[in-house]
C-alpha cells in the first residue's frame, strides 16, 4: 500500500508540472488529488506498468527503455530508410532485365548480320525472319551509290537489319546497318 501512495503523490507531481497550464483553477481547488488517487488505484489493480517518476514529477533518467516518442521516430525513420532501399532496388532490376534484353537482342542481331555478310552473292531483297523466342528480324539489302560505282567492276550493298520485340506492353527494337563491297556479275 505504501507503494500505490507514493506512486499516486508522484503521478499527481507529474501531472501538476505538465498540465496546470491547461486549467489553474481546477488544480488550484485540490480536486487532482482525489482524481489521481481513484485512477491509480485503478492502475495499480490491474497490473498495469506505469512510469517511474523522480519526486518533481518528471521520468528518471536512469530508468531503463524508450519513450513512446523515441519509438515513433525511429520506427519513421526506419520505414522511410527501408521505402528508399526498396525503391532503388526495383529500379535496378529494371534496368538489369532491360540491359538483359538489349544485350540478348544486339547478339541475335549481330548472329544474323555475321550470316549475311558471309553470303558472297548478295541481291537486292527485303525480308523479314521470326525467331523461336519472339525476336523479329527484318532485313533491306540495297544498292547504294550506282552512280559512282558504274565504272568499276564492284558494286556497294547497304544491308539494314532491324530486331524488334515485345517487353510487357511496349514494343522494343535495335537496329544494325552496315555495308559491303561485292563484285558485279557480268
Amino acid at each position: 500500500m505504501n507503494y500505490i501512495n507514493s506512486l499516486i503523490i508522484k503521478t499527481a507531481l507529474f501531472i501538476k508540472s505538465h498540465l496546470t497550464c491547461l486549467c489553474p483553477a481546477y488544480f488550484a481547488q485540490g480536486n487532482l488529488r482525489n482524481i489521481v488517487q481513484e485512477r491509480c488505484k485503478f492502475t495499480a489493480h490491474h497490473d498495469t506498468v506505469i512510469l517511474s517518476l523522480s519526486k518533481d514529477g518528471r521520468r528518471n533518467s536512469s530508468s531503463p527503455g524508450f519513450t513512446l516518442l523515441e519509438v515513433l521516430v525511429a520506427t519513421a525513420i526506419l520505414g522511410i530508410a527501408v521505402a528508399v532501399v526498396l525503391q532503388l532496388f526495383s529500379a535496378n532490376l529494371r534496368a538489369l532485365s532491360m540491359s538483359e534484353d538489349y544485350v540478348r537482342a544486339s547478339t541475335k542481331a549481330e548472329v544474323k548480320m555475321r550470316e549475311i555478310l558471309d553470303d558472297s552473292k548478295l541481291v537486292e531483297k527485303a525480308y523479314s525472319d521470326m525467331t523461336d523466342d519472339g525476336y523479329r528480324i527484318d532485313v533491306t539489302i540495297t544498292e547504294v551509290q550506282k552512280d559512282r560505282t558504274i565504272n568499276i567492276d564492284v558494286k556497294l550493298m547497304e544491308i539494314d537489319l532491324i530486331i524488334s520485340w515485345v517487353k510487357g506492353t511496349k514494343d522494343k527494337s535495335y537496329a544494325l546497318r552496315s555495308m559491303k563491297v561485292i563484285k558485279k556479275e557480268i
